[in-house]
């Protein structure tokens, strides 16, 4: 049985002398927690001045010692009773108070220009990651166009399935609330100008051009990329990575492979699913504040949004889709196996991946500046 610290002062003290604090017990962090605050008080009282008694104290830490020598204003009591081995843990204790903690050095220039480097050092590691990757799929698919049967088919279907039909909901649900969100903000200010018809352009080009495919981008980016990258780092963690490797299974013909052909596939339908799903709720929303009718909305829809920008929207889809798969599987095989990389590389591959989506897009209007945009 341990016994719990105490603190007293010994009565048969003599009057007009020095108080006698005798502490007895386990002075240890598990026996001091619960009243450290009390005890803390009443050595603090007492002082250095005081004659202290410790030889009734049976067990003594680190904790126990600091708190004893801060009691003692860090330095020795003239008068202690206290054995040898307590005596060197307590030395031990003044020590560790004494030594002063290092000197915070100022941020230089040559720390500015090591961060820098150490930044671009990671980002030309991760281009140059991509770019094996994708050079490894390539092989990987010229080796499948001349073995047919090889084809990972039904990876491809059921990743097909998961990142696209399951995402489906989420997608019209957004595009939806995004749909009249946008038309509600719009007609408010087109109805002061008169201008209530122009929500068809503003509403059309707005979310076929642009807004549909960012917006789906960054939900399968969020949802999607995530859990690719999640599972392929379980699988590093569990070594199942490796256990294909001493199978002489690739790992990107079976694992990322269908991710990146799955996804590809699926996001210019997502894409026009959630885009159609924006424009009905831009017109729910046009109807009930500006009194545009259904058949006015579709019937000028196709006048105002050339063709060329449904072939852009899908072109990006595509393009996005490729770049998330690339960019998720690329973070999950990075795993090493722990959970603290694990967490790491999967926040690391949502923000890279909507960034890229984001760069990537401003390329696209650049490129396509030119094209679809009613004269």
């Amino acid at each position: 049985m341990t016994g719990a610290p105490t603190v007293s002062v010994d009565p048969s003290a003599a009057a007009g002398t020095r108080p006698v604090i005798r502490l007895e017990g386990d002075w240890t962090l598990r026996a001091l927690s619960p009243g450290a605050g009390g005890i803390r008080k009443r050595l603090d009282r007492a002082g250095p001045e005081a004659r202290w008694q410790l030889d009734g104290v049976t067990r003594l830490d680190s904790f126990g010692a600091t708190l004893i020598w801060h009691a003692w204003r860090e330095r020795w009591p003239r008068e202690l009773s206290v054995g040898e081995e307590l005596r060197a843990t307590i030395g031990r204790a003044a020590d560790v108070a004494a030594t002063p903690l290092p000197e915070a050095r100022s941020f230089t220039l040559i720390d500015a220009i090591v961060g820098l480097g150490r930044v671009l050092l990671g980002l030309f590691d991760h281009l140059s990651g991509l770019v094996r990757l994708l050079g490894q799929l390539t092989l990987d698919v010229v080796y499948l166009l001349r073995h047919p049967r090889d084809w990972p088919l039904f990876e491809i279907s059921a990743n097909v399935f998961k990142v696209g039909a399951k995402a489906t909901p989420v997608a019209a649900l957004v595009g939806f609330l995004i749909g009249v969100v946008l038309s509600y903000l719009s007609a408010l200010q087109l109805r002061a100008f008169g201008a209530d018809i122009y929500i068809v352009n503003i509403l059309g080009l707005g979310i076929v051009r642009e807004l549909g495919p960012v917006l789906v981008s960054v939900l399968v980016a969020g949802r999607s990329g995530s859990a690719m990258t999640a599972q392929l780092g379980v699988m590093r963690v569990t070594e199942e990575i490796d256990a294909l490797s001493a199978m002489g299974i690739s790992r990107t013909r079976r694992l990322v492979l269908p991710k990146v052909v799955a996804l590809t596939l699926a996001m210019p339908l997502l894409v026009l699913w959630t885009s159609g799903v924006a424009l009905l709720g831009g017109m729910v929303s046009a109807w009930v504040q500006l009194d545009l009718s259904f058949g006015f909305f579709i019937d000028a829809l196709p006048r105002v949004v050339p063709l060329a920008n449904l072939y852009i929207a899908l072109g990006k889809g595509a393009a996005f889709g490729l770049l998330i798969a690339l960019v998720a599987c690329h973070f999950g095989l990075r795993v090493r196996p722990n959970t603290e990389s694990l967490s790491a590389n999967t926040t690391a591959s949502v923000v890279s991946a909507i960034t890229v989506v984001i760069l990537v897009d401003a390329v696209f209007a650049i490129a396509t500046r030119s094209i679809g945009v009613p004269g």
